[in-house]
């Protein structure tokens, strides 16, 4: 079941757990549901206020509104990418989709990722392996074959600055470093296009 727009925080479908959590990103993940529980943090809600909370938000550092937190890494063609840079420089949104060979929901919708890519040029999408073994992700990465820019995140940095209680997950980033939604789940092509147009106006 895929999330879709229209459900009710309750409705939306689980993510992939990992098997292993590294224990920098799941001591911060028990720490935010212990937080949950104690009533410490308060769900985030739609900038309009009009429609359910399709990202269910958790309160965590990545809320709806806040600036996206900065990364550095490098690419699987040699690359690197810095955000920071991307936004000064190339200045489209991103929309960033944290994914692991090991999350059938991952490969399910990267194709639909990769389409839309290539529909919506005046968006950078990038995807980041996270919580994986480095040679699983880069030996599915070839096998998927898709043409926005993929990477593995070896070293947790962009899984401790982005945490999410499952995956995939996916932040879409405005130009001006905004983070616009947070989406627990898996998307297909006509979600990505009307969150594409809604958010970025694209």
């Amino acid at each position: 079941m895929e999330a879709t727009e229209d459900q009710t925080p309750d409705q939306v479908p689980p993510v992939h757990q990992a098997p292993v959590r590294r224990w920098p990103l799941g001591a911060l993940t028990i720490m935010v549901v212990a937080a949950i529980a104690g009533g410490l943090i308060l769900f985030g809600g739609e900038t309009d206020g009009s429609d359910p909370d399709l990202d269910g938000s958790l309160g965590l550092p990545t809320q709806n509104g806040e600036a996206a937190p900065d990364f550095s890494i490098d690419l699987l063609d040699g690359a690197n990418f810095q955000l920071s840079d991307h936004l000064s420089t190339d200045g489209r949104p991103v929309i960033l989709n944290l994914w692991a060979s090991w999350c059938g929901p991952c490969r399910a919708e990267m194709p639909a990722f990769d389409a839309m890519s290539k529909v919506h040029t005046d968006v950078l999408f990038l995807g980041v392996a996270v919580e994986d073994n480095p040679a699983a992700a880069r030996e599915f990465a070839a096998e998927i074959g898709v043409s926005y820019p993929l990477a593995v995140d070896e070293d947790d940095r962009v899984g401790r600055r982005y945490p999410s209680p499952g995956l995939p997950a996916t932040y879409l980033i405005t130009a001006d470093g905004a983070i616009a939604r947070t989406i627990f789940g898996q998307m297909n092509e006509e979600q990505l296009e009307e969150l594409i147009a809604g958010l970025f106006g694209l």
